[in-house]
């Protein structure tokens, strides 16, 4: 089965933010989303295919782009749907991708969808999560995993991340430690980079500022997958789980929500955490 869990909520710290992107003008949008990138002028009007003078007019605001343009251009930086919505309110025009609850009528076909994929992965651990990390679903492989969590780490709304590093979650427990710190804040730090989200900044800051779990000195295991993926190696009653974890999003979403949704499944990393979860080891 799988459980809807609460709304985000923004984390409380704030130190590191990545630059917003100013909401000012389109102009001031479009430099900052292509300084964001990396890019030139002269490199992003090739991109979207229109004059290097033009698209410095549309920075300094000296023209105003057409709807078609700001889409175009918004493409061409490959900016978010919501920094997309954002872009057209400033040029004037209105957001073109709508934002709806999942549990929305209207969005049933993709819960259903997203239930699928969660229950269709037993027996093994899956759940879906928002842009900021907050849980949105999950299978009922997880809850065991979480046996033992403090009850206040798990009040809605979950922020998974906060869950796996907080010294009162799950980093006590989570073998490789060091590793599995270095893999989250590493990644979590691109997607706020690339994302502009001060929120994500916020989340990555007090992440940063929890005490560094002291990993277990335990003999080195045999991974299927060592030295190809960073598994998660999670010690519960009965040993040790090792997982790999993938990611997976909606290919072509329209609609906000799905846009941010991520559904993080994990797979088995060796034939113990497989026998553990009730599969048989490979002939």
């Amino acid at each position: 089965m799988c459980e809807v869990m609460a709304v985000p909520r923004a984390a409380r710290y704030t130190s590191f933010m990545p630059t917003p992107i100013p909401a000012a003008s389109a102009g001031t949008q479009l430099r900052g989303w292509r300084l964001r990138r990396r890019l030139s002028q002269l490199n992003l009007a090739l991109d979207a295919e229109i004059s290097a003078r033009h698209l410095s007019f549309l920075e300094t605001g000296r023209a105003q782009p057409s709807r078609e343009m700001v889409l175009r251009l918004a493409a061409a930086l490959e900016m978010p749907l919501r920094a997309r919505n954002d872009l057209l309110v400033a040029a004037g025009f209105a957001p073109v991708f709508r934002e709806r609850p999942l549990a929305d009528a209207s969005m049933t076909a993709a819960r259903r969808a997203v239930e699928r994929i969660l229950v269709g992965h037993l027996p093994f651990p899956a759940l879906a999560v928002d842009r900021h990390w907050n849980l949105v679903l999950a299978n009922d492989a997880v809850t065991p995993l979480l046996a033992g969590i403090d009850a206040d780490m798990l009040a809605p709304p979950i922020n998974v991340l906060r869950l796996s590093l907080h010294p009162r979650g799950l980093a006590p427990r989570i073998v490789n430690i060091a590793d599995w710190r270095a893999h989250i804040l590493a990644r979590l730090h691109r997607q706020a980079e690339l994302s502009g989200d001060p929120v994500l900044g916020s989340l990555l800051d007090e992440l940063r500022g929890y005490p560094v779990a002291v990993a277990e000195a335990t003999p080195e295991t045999a991974d299927d997958l060592a030295g190809i993926a960073m598994p998660l190696r999670l010690r519960v009653p009965g040993g040790v789980l090792s997982f790999v974890g993938t990611t997976t999003v909606f290919g072509t979403p329209v609609d906000l929500t799905l846009a941010e949704l991520a559904l993080e499944t994990f797979f088995p990393a060796d034939e113990a955490t497989a026998r553990a979860l009730g599969v048989g080891a490979r002939s």
